[in-house]
C-alpha cells in the first residue's frame, strides 16, 4: 500500500477490492475508471483489473456466494504478499420509500443481515440473541462520511437478504426490526463477513433501482441504478484519498 507516511492518506495505488453479484454491476463500476482492464484468473473466479489497480469481482448472488468467492480473492491476494487494505461491496438494490428513492445512492453505516436466526412465537430472533455469532459489521465511519459527501449518498443500514422482498407486509416488518434501514441487498453481509475474517475493513454501496415491497418489474430502473453505480465510483475513489486506513476502527 502506497500511504503518505506525513498525513496517513491512502492512495488510489492503495489495493482495493470491488466485490458486486452478477457480471453487469461490476461493469458498471469498470467504466468508472479510465484504461484498460485486465483479467487475472484465480481457482475458481476471475479477477477485473482496472488501470487504477482496483480489483473487480463479480463473487456471485446471495451472502454465501459472496463470502466464499471474496475469501478466496482476499486468501489469493494475501498469499501473493499484497493484501488488500479496503473491500467495498457495491451493486443495485432496493431502496426503502421514502428515504431511498429510486435512482439515489446508499452508503452503509452499518451492514447487517436482516434474516439470519429464528422464527419464534413472539416473532423473529436474530443469531445473536440465541448465543451465536454476529448481525452487524459497522464500517470505518471516517470512509463513509467521505464517500457519502463526494458522492451524495444517503447514509444508513443496509440490510442483507437471502429471499428479496416482494410484499409491504415484509417490508414494514424489516422496518419494524431495523428503523435505520434504508436499502437491502444480498450479499454485503457475507463480503464484510470475509472481509473481517482478514481484518480487512469493508464498505457497501448501492445504487437503487426499485421499492422494497411488492415486485413491480415495470417500476424498476437498473439501468438508471447501473448508471449511478457508474457515476459514484466516479468519485468514489478520489474520496477514499481522505480517509486513514490507520482509523479503521473510529465510528
Amino acid at each position: 500500500m502506497d500511504v503518505q507516511a506525513e498525513e496517513g492518506l491512502i492512495t488510489a495505488s492503495a489495493r482495493v477490492l470491488v466485490t458486486t453479484a452478477v457480471p453487469v454491476e461490476r461493469d458498471a463500476v469498470a467504466r468508472a475508471f479510465p484504461g484498460p482492464v485486465t483479467e487475472v484468473r484465480l481457482p475458481g473466479t476471475l479477477l477485473c483489473r482496472t488501470a487504477a489497480g482496483w480489483d473487480l469481482l463479480a463473487a456471485g448472488v446471495g451472502p454465501a456466494l459472496a463470502a466464499a468467492s471474496t475469501a478466496g480473492a482476499l486468501t489469493a491476494a494475501a498469499l501473493d504478499g499484497a493484501p488488500y487494505d479496503l473491500v467495498v461491496s457495491a451493486g443495485i438494490g432496493g431502496g426503502f420509500a421514502p428515504e431511498a428513492p429510486v435512482g439515489s445512492l446508499v452508503v452503509a453505516d452499518a451492514i447487517t443481515v436482516a434474516d439470519l436466526g429464528a422464527e419464534t412465537a413472539d416473532g423473529f430472533v436474530p443469531v445473536t440473541e440465541l448465543g451465536f455469532g454476529t448481525v452487524t459489521h459497522r464500517p470505518p465511519g471516517p470512509a463513509v462520511r467521505a464517500v457519502s459527501d463526494a458522492t451524495g449518498a444517503r447514509t444508513g443500514t443496509i440490510l442483507t437478504v437471502s429471499t428479496v422482498t416482494g410484499t409491504a407486509d415484509r417490508a414494514a416488518a424489516l422496518r419494524g426490526r431495523h428503523p435505520g434501514a434504508l436499502a437491502e441487498g444480498m450479499e454485503g453481509f457475507g463480503v464484510a463477513e470475509a472481509a473481517a475474517a482478514h481484518g480487512v475493513p469493508a464498505l457497501e454501496i448501492r445504487a437503487v433501482s426499485n421499492p422494497v415491497g411488492p415486485r413491480d418489474r415495470a417500476a424498476w430502473r437498473i439501468g438508471d441504478a447501473l448508471t449511478a453505480l457508474t457515476e459514484a465510483f466516479g468519485k468514489l475513489a478520489p474520496a477514499l484519498e481522505s480517509w486513514n486506513p490507520h482509523d479503521a476502527h473510529d465510528r
